[in-house]
């Protein structure tokens, strides 16, 4: 894990969203406040400006200065979450240890901070739904060699935590106040959280 690596999966995230940024948009303005991808796509530009500046950098820096800029400059609250999770992981780092259980550490780490702040949990119709899955897999295949084996089954963990949200009921932001009306829509968090996971996970899969 290095700084360029970091950088190249934040480029192959920004290729995604862009790419289903339509979709992400009228999924918000069904259930959300609408303005989930701006923020989402502006965060991304933000890191992505980092980029000379960090060049180089350990990777614990170059994620906590990327999510203390997102937490600067990015509105709502997948902002202010996203860069928590950044942070948390950034906390965990340990040069000693291999790529795929540096990763392990770092985002179940990053994650339970999110919980932390989001004040919420698995099953709540939030990114969160995709997340915690998402860290459960890493911690089980933290030990396993085959790579791509376990980006696949990331992917799928991935998928299956965002299509678990549409037929839950949000207790958490906007979508909250529409209580059984929030059935039958994915969470646009959910979808865009699991939009990066599959960029970074086809990226391994494909090399």
């Amino acid at each position: 894990m290095d700084s360029e690596k970091i950088f190249n999966a934040l480029n192959q995230i920004k290729l995604s969203i862009d790419q289903h940024k339509d979709e992400i948009e009228k999924l918000d303005q069904e259930i959300g406040d609408g303005d989930h991808i701006f923020n989402i796509q502006r965060g991304i530009k933000e890191s992505l400006d980092l980029k000379d500046e960090l060049s180089g950098q350990a990777p614990d820096e170059v994620l906590k200065k990327i999510g203390i800029k997102i937490m600067t400059t990015v509105g709502g609250s997948s902002g202010a979450l996203f860069a928590t999770l950044l942070m948390g992981m950034s906390k965990k780092y340990n040069d000693e240890l291999s790529d795929q259980k540096n990763i392990a550490v770092m985002f179940t780490e990053g994650v339970e901070a999110m919980k932390k702040r989001g004040k919420s949990d698995l099953g709540e119709k939030t990114m969160l739904d995709v997340l915690i899955p998402v860290s459960n897999e890493l911690q089980k295949s933290s030990d396993q060699e085959d790579i791509k084996r376990i980006a696949e089954k990331i992917k799928a963990a991935a998928k299956k935590g965002m299509l678990s949200t549409k037929n839950l009921i949000a207790t958490k932001g906007r979508a909250s106040f529409l209580g059984e009306r929030a059935k039958g829509h994915i969470d646009p968090g959910a979808r865009s959280s699991q939009l990066a996971i599959d960029a970074i996970c086809n990226t391994i899969i494909n090399t």
